[in-house]
């Protein structure tokens, strides 16, 4: 099962911006495991305006909510990208690009915005591969992209590698999506021994959960 929405980084943050997102959210929480989020992604800003902070705390609180959803979500991303749309990027688990895409990374007046798109990107990308984007901001072609691990991998036929994507997802992804998510954000920032507890916690709920269904599918077969 495949959902799908779009963010057009030509477009200004706005309240409406961060309830659809936010109402999509709600959406891919009420779909079954192994359900896939689709987000297209395109478009840069026209100018470098911001809007009043209290939209900006929301915007990236809805974000970090699609940062933790419990489905896998996959962006697609075609020509120029940036703003809000590229922003949206960084905070899903698998990137795909048209051959024709570049990022931009969210800039305003004196450079890079200093939002938490720029806390994701030096923990995805690393400080010194970074600074001299931030530093001399400017589009970021698709195999530079990949070169940064910003993408995943760049394609020609975008609706073929889509379908693909999504069809392998459906068939693997388990329920615990968010959990292995979480467990790989916190890897850096998280003491071996504060995280052993995290991991085995989360082997006893797999293992837990393997087990009442193999006495499940015993009990079927009696």
């Amino acid at each position: 099962m495949q959902l799908q929405h779009s963010i057009d980084g030509s477009q200004p943050l706005g309240p409406a911006t961060v309830a659809a997102l936010d109402a999509f959210i709600d959406t891919v929480e009420d779909v079954p495991a192994g359900a896939v989020a689709l987000l297209e992604l395109t478009g840069v800003p026209t100018d470098t305006e911001r809007p009043p902070l209290a939209v900006v705390n929301r915007w990236e609180r809805v974000l970090r909510r699609l940062e933790r959803v419990g489905t896998t979500t996959v962006a697609v991303v075609r020509g120029d990208c940036g703003g809000i749309a590229v922003e949206a990027l960084l905070v899903t688990d698998l990137r795909i690009a048209a051959a024709d895409a570049r990022l931009h990374l969210p800039v305003t007046t004196g450079g890079v915005w200093p939002g938490m798109g720029l806390y994701r990107l030096a923990n995805q990308v690393g400080y010194a591969r970074l600074r001299r984007a931030v530093l001399r901001p400017g589009p970021i072609p698709a195999d530079r992209a990949v070169a940064l691990d910003l993408v995943d991998e760049v394609v020609d036929d975008v609706a073929n590698a889509v379908a693909d994507t999504v069809a392998a997802l459906t068939a693997t992804a388990g329920p615990d999506v968010a959990v292995r998510r979480q467990l790989m954000l916190d890897a850096t920032t998280t003491p071996f021994e504060e995280a052993l507890g995290r991991h085995l916690a989360a082997c006893d709920r797999l293992l837990r959960r393997t087990t009442t269904e193999e006495v499940r599918d015993v009990a079927a077969l009696v």
